[in-house]
């Protein structure tokens, strides 16, 4: 080939052969649309907190976060004690206890969930009745005068037959009463516990259904969580994952899978001194959850801890180590989500969810900067990578972990270029960077 001449570009195939694959394959490209929609790119709250139906009241969620500061101000009242008790570095420790302090006076719950279930237990009909009705009310008026958490609702009795007609009926109260009150605020989350078949998914969209005509509200505007609490709900008798079945007997309604600690490792036989969220059956029950979560839009949250932060303050330091590492520990696995069960868990959760962001975030903000530009480095980065980085960073962003001035000066991105690199088109995660 003479010096300056160009390559002949040929093919060998008829422009047919590609136009009858892609047309073989329109069914695939739309079932991959439907089922694996990606993450919707919303906020994901880092932990539930559940307080029992008589229990709530107006002032719960800054009661909490009163109890939670007090707890502080006994037991860590400087930067330096509490990094102590949690092993945080001297790099971290006053910007880590600095928010903590600022979010448990600013936002000391993100996910709120009123309990009509175990933390409530049977009650007569007429009790339970008001209470629903009086949740549904406390609800509305948080919405409305700028004291809610950013996401609340309640957790209803399950779709067994004991207890069946009472949940259906505790939640038609509820969303009644937030109708009645002026709209189902954007907010909103419900949560089915003990789901052990697809059907029982069916059943509760088919009632939301039924309350979105009734209410003339628009179809598909009621989501909820599916709480996995029983092994049935991993694994069913053919031996197929039954929460994959769940996810699709939602019809896109699912918001998130919720793992029970307790519930699922009773179920195993787990000794109750060994029940506990990093249990190996703990851990295997997740990886499928998460497996069969992935791409699909719903989100998995990790279980809770029982050892509760009271008592002396050794006790105390105790069991914040044991939740913080706990917290941690799931964070690593991509569990950005946990229950928690008293005031004094949301310090040590805060604590684990800042420093998990900011000991990370300059690495990840100039890996993304880099792949942003183009730019080399000892990383190579791919488009999923980019993803998930960015994920990383709005995550940190919308608990209050970074600020973003501090992201967008290490990255020279705004948080519309962040989320554009976190929900990329299905065929951009296939293009290299390079």
């Amino acid at each position: 080939m003479g010096q300056g001449q160009q390559e002949k570009v040929a093919t060998s195939l008829a422009g047919a052969v590609s136009e009858e694959i892609s047309a073989s394959l329109a069914p695939v490209d739309a079932e991959l649309e439907r089922r694996y929609p990606g993450d919707p790119g919303s906020r994901q709250p880092v932990h539930t907190v559940y307080v029992p139906g008589d229990v709530f009241a107006a002032d719960t969620i800054r009661s909490w976060g009163d109890q939670a500061l007090a707890l502080l101000d006994e037991h860590a009242p400087d930067a330096a004690s509490f990094a102590a008790v949690l092993g945080l570095s001297d790099e971290l420790a006053e910007p880590v206890h600095a928010r903590v302090r600022a979010k448990l006076e600013r936002e000391p719950i993100e996910d709120l969930r009123v309990d009509f279930e175990d933390g409530y237990g049977p009650r007569p009909d007429a009790e339970e009745d008001e209470a629903a009705a009086r949740a549904a009310w406390l609800i509305a008026e948080a919405y409305e005068n700028g004291t809610a958490a950013p996401y609340m609702g309640i957790r209803m009795k399950c779709m067994e037959a004991p207890v069946r007609d009472r949940g259906i009926r505790t939640l038609d109260i509820f969303l009644t009463g937030l109708m009645e009150a002026g709209g189902l605020p954007d907010g909103l989350v419900l949560t089915l516990p003990k789901v052990t078949y697809p059907e029982q998914v069916t059943a509760m969209v088919r009632l939301v259904e039924a309350f979105e005509k009734a209410r003339g509200l628009e179809p598909g505007r009621i989501g909820f969580e599916i709480q996995i609490e029983t092994s049935q709900s991993i694994l069913a008798t053919d031996g197929t994952a039954t929460v994959a079945r769940m996810i699709q007997a939602a019809e896109g309604r699912a918001t998130g899978l919720h793992y029970g600690t307790f519930d699922y490792s009773a179920c195993l036989g787990v000794s109750a001194a060994y029940q506990a969220s990093d249990h190996p059956a703990a851990d295997h029950a997740k990886a499928i959850m998460q497996v069969a979560a992935a791409g699909t839009g719903v989100r998995v949250s990790d279980g809770s801890t029982n050892v509760l932060p009271v008592g002396p303050t050794e006790k105390v330091h105790d069991a914040w180590r044991l939740h913080y590492g706990l917290t941690r520990r799931a964070l690593s696995r991509a569990y950005y989500q946990g229950w928690d069960m008293h005031p004094g868990h949301i310090p040590t959760r805060y604590a684990a969810v800042f420093a998990f962001y900011r000991e990370g975030f300059e690495q990840a903000s100039a890996r993304l900067a880099r792949y942003a530009n183009r730019a080399g480095g000892d990383v190579m980065d791919e488009p999923a990578t980019a993803k998930a980085l960015s994920g990383y960073l709005l995550r940190g962003l919308d608990c209050g972990a970074l600020d973003i001035g501090e992201v967008a000066r290490l990255t020279g991105l705004t948080r519309a270029d962040l989320e554009g690199f976190a929900a990329p088109r299905r065929g951009d995660l296939t293009v290299s960077a390079q």
